[in-house]
């Protein structure tokens, strides 16, 4: 009974260490494009002159390169979209990486490892690439942010399994930090230019 005991505090003691024990990660370099661990955002051309909150997201791996499903089975290695404009990081600590199946920090347990747990943040990264190699590219069901979404519920981000499309949009856009002003020129000038040639025509309509 004592052996059983003693065994059962150093297989915690193993798992807390094993949860926690997380590589540190290298700063964030928007010149090389390289952000650990972030979320990352850049407007769409022609989609985001008409709706600028509208664009494409991609995930990092820890080493700070970007991810991104930018077609029908085929996830991007660096952004497909150009230069990233907005990011956010994303805190490990708040994932859950199990070492078996009772390690789970988590309180989903099962369902999280039959949805397909992750030890480390890159090993989930790496099982939703595999799965959207087979998914086909819909703009408004199975797109970028439905691969970000995949991710996160692999980590089972903030102890969710529930992150969707929609969840991924609001994360980014509320909390994103704009890498430069030049990244909110690049996003909403084409907007404005837009919207004052509407402004434009209308007004020439209705003096005619």
């Amino acid at each position: 009974m004592a052996l059983k005991g003693a065994y059962d505090v150093e297989h915690a003691s193993s798992t807390s260490r094993i949860q926690h024990e997380l590589w540190p990660l290298d700063g964030i370099d928007p010149k090389k494009a390289r952000f650990p661990c972030c979320l990352i955002w850049t407007p769409l051309p022609v989609v985001s002159w008409l709706a600028p909150f509208i664009g494409h997201v991609g995930i990092c791996r820890e080493d700070g390169t970007i991810l991104d499903f930018s077609g029908s089975n085929f996830v991007n290695v660096d952004f497909a979209f150009g230069a990233a404009a907005r990011y956010f990081q994303l805190d490990r600590e708040q994932c859950c990486f199990p070492p078996n199946l009772t390690g789970h920090a988590c309180k989903h347990g099962y369902k999280h490892s039959e949805y397909g747990a992750a030890i480390t943040w890159d090993d989930a990264l790496q099982s939703s690439m595999r799965h959207f190699e087979h998914k086909t590219y819909n703009l408004f069901t199975c797109n970028c942010h439905s691969f970000v979404a995949n991710c996160l519920n692999r980590l089972c981000y903030g102890g969710s399994m529930d992150w969707n499309m929609i969840d991924v949009a609001i994360l980014i856009l509320s909390k994103g930090h704009w890498i430069e002003w030049k990244s909110i020129v690049r996003s909403f000038l084409p907007f404005a230019i837009v919207l004052c040639l509407v402004n434009a025509d209308c007004f020439v309509l209705g003096n005619k």
